[in-house]
C-alpha cells in the first residue's frame, strides 16, 4: 500500500523531467529532453538564462562575464563534440575562431614569451620556436592522444563496460595515461621542462596543476583547442544560452524565471520525485540538477540522502573561483597596441608554483574580445577583461562591507598597472567603463559555496576517472541526476554542455525503464 507521500508523487506528476538551474548543463539537459518528446520544465532563480553564460551592459559596452573560448567546437566540415551537440539539437549558433591558442608570458630570470598556434603541426612548430629541439617529443604527445580517443570510443561502444583483456592488450596506453599526471606523461615522452610548462599553461582552465591533473583529462581538453581551434560566438555566450532556450521552447518545454528551488521532494522509498519552487510543489518522473550537490543536500531531507553520497561531498574541496575586471576603453585595440586575444601572465613558469602562489595573485589572464570579434564594442573602442584565478577560501574573512569597493578596486589596479608596464601600453587613462567581480560576486549570483566556478577540485583521489568509478558504484540518489561543472569532467563551457546531454540521456533511459 502506498503512503500518502508516494501517492501524491504518483498522482500529481506534472512533468516527465524537471531541470533545476539554467546554467550550461541545465539548458542542454532541458533542450535534449524536450526535443525527445519529454514534458520538461526548467527552473531558474535569476531573470535570465545561462548563469555565467550571459552578458551585461555598462554604458555603451556589452560585456562577456565568463567565456574566454570554447574547445572541441570545430566547424561544419569538421565538427567537434560541441558543434555536433548544438547541431543535433537544432540550436543555431555562429562561431568565430582564433588561430592562436594563447600567448604565455612568464616574468623573471627563467621567463619566456611564447605565442602558440592551433593545429597539430602549427602547434609543434610554435613549440619548437619557443623551445628549440622539442618538436619531436611534443609531436609524440599526439600519438598518445589519438590512442586515448580510440580507447574512449571503444569504451562508449561498450556502454562503459569494456572487455578488460581488450583494454589491457589493445589500449594499454589509455590505462597508463589515466593513472598518471599530465606532467608525468610529458616527462615520460622526453618533453623538455620548459616545453612542459608552456603546454601546461591551460591548467587554470581546469583549476588543477599538471603535476596533479590526470593526463587523460588534461590532454582531452588541450587537444580540443589544438585540433579544433578556440571558438567564440559573435554575440558572446548569451547567444549560446538563447539558442538552447529557443530549442526548449520550440519543443514544448517551459522555463520559469525568478523561480529558485528551495526543496527537493522525496517519496518514502527515497526517490526524488519533485521540487518546491515559489512555494509550489512540482512533481516529475526524473529531476536533473545543475546546482552543486552541497546545495541540493541542504535542500533535502537528510534521512533520504545516501551516506556514501554525503561522505563523498564532505570529503571534497571546492575548486577555483576568480576575480574579474570587465573594462570598456575609449580607443581601439590598434590604438592601444593590443596584438593578442588571450595572454597568460605569471611570475613563475611552474604550474605548481603558480597554484601555490594564488593567494599572492601572481598569475592572471587578459583577453581582448575585439581581436576575434572586431565589432564586439562600438567603433573606436575595445573591451578587455582581466581574470585572476583564486581560491574562494582565501577571500578576506574580515573585509567590511564599506571597504569592499576600495578593496576590489585596488586589487584590480595592481594587475592593470602590471600589464601596462609589461606590454608598454596605457590602459588606465582610457578606461570609460569598469566593473569588477570577486568570489563574493559569484557566490551571490551562482549560489555556489566559496563562489567556486569550478565545482569541486579535481584532486588525485577525486579525478575524472575516480568520479566515473563512483557513479558505477551507485553513489547516487534515485530519481536525481546531476549536470554542470561539479560533475565528472569538472568545469568549463564544453564539459558542462556535454554533462547536460549525459544527464538527459540517463533521465530519459530511467523514464523509459519505469514505463
Amino acid at each position: 500500500m502506498k503512503s500518502k507521500s508516494q501517492t501524491e508523487c504518483y498522482v500529481n506528476t506534472q512533468y516527465d523531467v524537471i531541470v533545476v538551474g539554467a546554467g550550461n548543463g541545465g539548458m542542454v539537459a532541458a533542450a535534449t529532453t524536450a526535443k525527445n518528446g519529454f514534458k520538461t520544465l526548467l527552473l531558474e532563480k535569476n531573470n535570465t538564462p545561462g548563469g555565467s553564460a550571459s552578458s551585461f551592459v555598462r554604458g555603451r559596452f556589452e560585456f562577456e562575464p565568463s567565456l574566454h573560448e570554447l574547445c572541441a567546437v570545430g566547424t561544419k566540415e569538421n565538427p567537434g563534440t560541441i558543434y555536433s551537440l548544438f547541431d543535433e539539437l537544432g540550436a543555431k549558433v555562429n562561431w568565430e575562431y582564433d588561430d592562436y591558442l594563447f600567448r604565455a608570458i612568464v616574468k623573471g630570470e627563467n621567463g619566456y614569451d611564447a605565442r602558440i598556434k592551433s593545429g597539430i603541426e602549427d602547434f609543434c612548430d610554435s613549440m619548437e620556436k619557443a623551445v628549440p629541439g622539442c618538436r619531436q617529443s611534443v609531436h609524440s604527445l599526439f600519438d598518445v592522444i589519438r590512442q586515448n580517443e580510440e580507447a574512449l570510443a571503444y569504451n562508449d561502444k561498450k556502454n562503459g563496460n569494456p572487455n578488460k583483456l581488450t583494454m589491457v592488450s589493445k589500449y594499454a596506453t589509455f590505462l597508463k595515461t589515466a593513472a598518471h599526471s599530465a606532467e608525468a606523461l610529458m616527462t615520460s615522452l622526453g618533453i623538455p621542462k620548459k616545453a612542459q610548462n608552456i603546454i601546461s599553461t591551460y591548467w587554470s582552465y581546469l583549476g588543477v596543476p599538471t603535476d596533479e591533473m590526470s593526463a587523460l583529462h588534461y590532454f582531452l581538453m588541450v587537444n580540443g583547442y589544438i585540433q579544433e581551434k578556440a571558438a567564440v560566438p559573435p554575440f558572446r555566450s548569451h547567444e549560446l544560452s538563447v539558442a538552447l532556450i529557443d530549442v526548449l521552447l520550440k519543443n514544448g518545454g517551459q522555463i520559469w524565471y525568478n523561480s529558485e528551488v528551495t526543496e527537493f521532494i522525496f517519496n518514502q522509498k527515497g526517490k526524488v520525485c519533485g521540487v518546491i519552487a515559489n512555494g509550489q510543489k512540482l512533481y516529475a518522473k526524473q529531476v536533473i540538477s545543475n546546482i552543486i550537490p552541497n546545495n541540493v543536500y541542504n535542500r533535502s531531507e537528510y534521512v533520504f540522502l545516501p551516506k556514501k553520497a554525503i561522505k563523498l561531498t564532505n570529503a571534497r574541496s571546492f575548486g577555483l573561483s576568480i576575480y574579474c575586471a570587465y573594462i570598456g576603453l575609449d580607443c581601439s585595440m590598434e590604438e592601444l597596441g593590443i596584438e593578442d586575444y588571450t595572454v597568460f601572465v605569471s611570475d613563475s613558469p611552474n604550474p605548481r608554483e603558480q597554484f601555490k602562489n594564488l593567494k599572492n595573485g601572481n598569475t592572471y589572464i587578459v583577453n581582448c574580445l575585439n581581436k576575434i570579434l572586431p565589432n564586439s564594442s562600438p567603433e573606436g573602442t575595445c573591451t578587455m577583461f582581466f581574470s585572476i584565478p583564486a581560491l574562494g577560501s582565501d577571500f578576506p574573512k574580515d573585509l567590511k562591507p564599506q571597504d569592499y569597493k576600495h578593496f576590489k578596486s585596488n586589487l584590480i589596479r595592481k594587475y592593470i598597472e602590471d600589464y601596462q608596464q609589461l606590454m608598454h601600453i596605457d590602459i588606465l587613462s582610457h578606461i570609460e567603463e569598469i566593473e569588477i567581480a570577486t568570489p563574493a560576486t559569484f557566490a551571490r549570483y551562482l549560489g555556489t559555496p566559496e563562489g567556486t566556478i569550478y565545482g569541486y577540485h579535481l584532486s588525485y583521489w577525486d579525478s575524472m576517472i575516480s568520479r566515473f568509478t563512483a557513479k558505477q558504484k551507485n553513489i547516487s540518489i534515485p530519481g536525481l541526476t546531476f549536470c554542470g561543472g561539479h560533475t565528472a569532467q569538472g568545469d568549463g563551457f564544453s564539459t558542462s554542455y556535454t554533462s547536460g546531454r549525459t544527464a538527459a540521456q540517463i533521465a530519459m533511459k530511467n523514464i523509459r525503464k519505469d514505463q
